[in-house]
């Protein structure tokens, strides 16, 4: 699904990323530890190009999507991101967060087959009898909003969050803030997840719950890569760990060999500090 070859960012003349190399295959769930400032957060952001990489290739569905001349929203689409600080608009509802972006992106697909026929419409008069087919239209923007809207509220069902549709995300918990943030990625129906340190900015008795949801999307085949600090949720739930230190992957193994027999005497030592 996701090939990363030879990756690497630099800010200025500071390399934080040092070619990368890793596949990440259908429904893995990749969970990446490491010190701060070892690069996981910056090779999370090169994933879906929220930063731009000095170097390599990010192959996502057969699409190298680090190349300039691709249209990188229309890939991020099937790529959800979810933040460590929520990312909600607190002037809109829960319901209105949910929703927005496959409401926005729907009509903006309809407004473009709208003006691509008007534009065949015109040359047809011209045309004669070989006249251009015009794109089918088979949606209006009302019964979008309404195929949204019911979208958005199954899922703040799944979730037990149905009764806050009309509250605003001031009024949340962290950890219901950031279950919000998980079913916002999920209204876009993505091929893989990006967990930025999910759980890190929430009160620890908040946890549990977010890691709960992110368990369930796991078990439901959903491709997932998580930077954490949670080594539970990295033993129970993840297909396989990488370690990273120093803009490099220094280790990347199965969880139970990652935690019981490690390698690389960096990773002995982070380990020994943590667990």
């Amino acid at each position: 699904m996701i090939d990363v070859i030879n990756l690497k960012k630099s800010f200025g003349d500071t390399e934080v990323l040092k070619s990368i190399n890793i596949t990440i295959n259908k429904g893995d769930i990749v969970a990446v530890l490491g010190p701060s400032g070892s690069g996981k957060s910056t090779f999370l952001r090169c994933l879906n190009c929220m930063e731009d990489p000095t170097e390599g290739s990010i192959i996502f569905k057969g699409v190298d999507i680090a190349d300039m001349k691709v249209d990188i929203n229309l890939h991020r689409r099937k790529m959800g991101m979810v933040f460590q600080h929520f990312n909600l608009f607190n002037n809109k509802t829960v319901l209105q967060n949910v929703m927005m972006a496959p409401f926005y992106l729907r009509c903006k697909d309809l407004k473009k087959i709208k003006r691509k026929n008007s534009i065949v419409r015109f040359t047809n008069i011209f045309r004669g009898k070989n006249k251009k087919e015009l794109l089918p239209v088979d949606t209006t923007k009302e019964q979008i909003k309404e195929e949204t809207k019911k979208q958005a509220l199954e899922l703040l069902k799944r979730i037990g969050l149905d009764d806050k549709a009309d509250a605003y995300p001031s009024t949340l918990s962290g950890g219901q803030k950031q279950r919000v943030a998980i079913i916002r990625s999920l209204a876009m129906n993505p091929d893989v997840i990006l967990f930025d340190e999910p759980t890190s900015a929430l009160d620890p008795e908040m946890v549990g719950e977010v890691l709960e949801l992110m368990k369930k999307l796991a078990q439901e085949g959903m491709t997932m890569v998580v930077v954490t600090h949670e080594m539970g949720f990295a033993r129970e739930v993840a297909s396989r760990v990488i370690f990273m230190d120093e803009g490099r992957i220094v280790e990347e193994a199965p969880p139970k060999e990652f935690f019981e027999n490690p390698k690389d005497a960096r990773l002995k030592e982070f380990l020994s500090k943590i667990l």
